[in-house]
């Protein structure tokens, strides 16, 4: 029950102080919050001045939040963080299982994707044999035949997309010389086994291999070699790109009433020309001429498909 306590302090400690901000909390304030979220759960609270020193001390330590007290103002804040992209993703899961856990039994308050499995149940086993380079063999079912196909790979990371993680692997029997690496998605691999058997890691940097990527294809066609791309977006459209990037290296080049031009380093693959076309008339390509003619060419073979009917 103890460590139950100390989890509910620590969370709820930093979610109070980030709603705050800059105006931070007193101790007081802090200790009435507490009181609050254990009376929701039933629970007795124990906190003193000096539990909270501790408390302060486990939130940096474990969350790398750096807790600082204003004597002018008397009151705390969060002055620092070290929260990487992949750990505040994590803290992320960590405050959504909180959620889920105290409305489970209220289906109308919390409205989830009602979709299958993603397959991290073999998250687990896939980590511990790439840290330990030990071969792997699954069978693995491509969305387009729907058969199943056993594989023996050499895992080398992992990677997500939309909410969907995927294996980063290279064939056992591969014959190039060189590295050529494939990706399952973990929710279409069943019967994993981890084999006794080592392997030796060739060099291979997943995140620069995915620098310029939308998602999972890495470009390998000639047009498809990472090029600099500017979207046009009508007004409203543009605010969501701008909350919720396209790709990491997006930026604003240009903006007025009528619209947002974006300017983006990417490999135009498939899954990002699927995006671009997801928009329909609220975006457009500017450029470069070549993605332009594709796009063009895409949108007319969707007409095609309606009988080529414009009005």
């Amino acid at each position: 029950m103890a460590k139950k306590d100390q989890m509910i302090r620590l969370k709820s400690i930093e979610s109070f102080l980030r709603r705050r901000g800059a105006a931070g909390a007193s101790f007081a304030e802090i200790a009435r919050e507490l009181e609050e979220r254990f009376e929701e759960k039933d629970l007795e609270l124990r906190f003193t001045e000096r539990t909270f020193l501790r408390d302060k001390a486990t939130i940096f330590d474990v969350s790398g939040i750096e807790i600082s007290y204003s004597r002018s103002r008397n009151v705390y804040y969060i002055s620092n963080e070290e929260l990487d992209q992949y750990r505040e993703n994590i803290f992320d899961n960590l405050l959504l299982v909180e959620a889920y856990r105290e409305v489970k039994d209220k289906n109308d308050i919390m409205l989830f994707e009602q979709r299958k499995s993603r397959g991290l149940n073999q998250l687990h086993g896939l980590v511990h044999a790439i840290l330990n380079r030990k071969v792997i063999t699954f069978s693995y079912c491509k969305f387009w035949t729907g058969i199943k196909e056993e594989r023996k790979v050499q895992p080398y990371a992992l990677k997500e997309f939309r909410n969907r993680w995927y294996l980063l692997a290279q064939d056992c029997n591969a014959t190039e010389e060189n590295l050529t690496i494939k990706t399952f998605g973990l929710d279409r691999i069943s019967g994993l086994e981890i084999l006794s058997r080592h392997f030796e890691r060739k060099p291979y940097d997943a995140a620069q291999a995915f620098k310029h990527s939308f998602g999972i294809i890495c470009g390998t066609e000639r047009s498809e070699q990472p090029t600099e791309v500017r979207l046009w977006f009508e007004p409203h459209q543009a605010n969501y790109i701008k909350a919720l990037p396209l790709h990491p290296s997006q930026e604003v080049v240009a903006e007025d009433a009528d619209g947002v031009v974006f300017k983006l380093l990417i490999a135009p693959t498939y899954d990002f020309r699927q995006e671009i076309l997801s928009y329909g008339p609220r975006c457009r390509v500017v450029f470069p001429t070549e993605l332009v003619q594709q796009i063009k060419k895409e949108l007319s073979e969707c007409l095609s498909a309606y009988g080529a009917e414009t009005s």
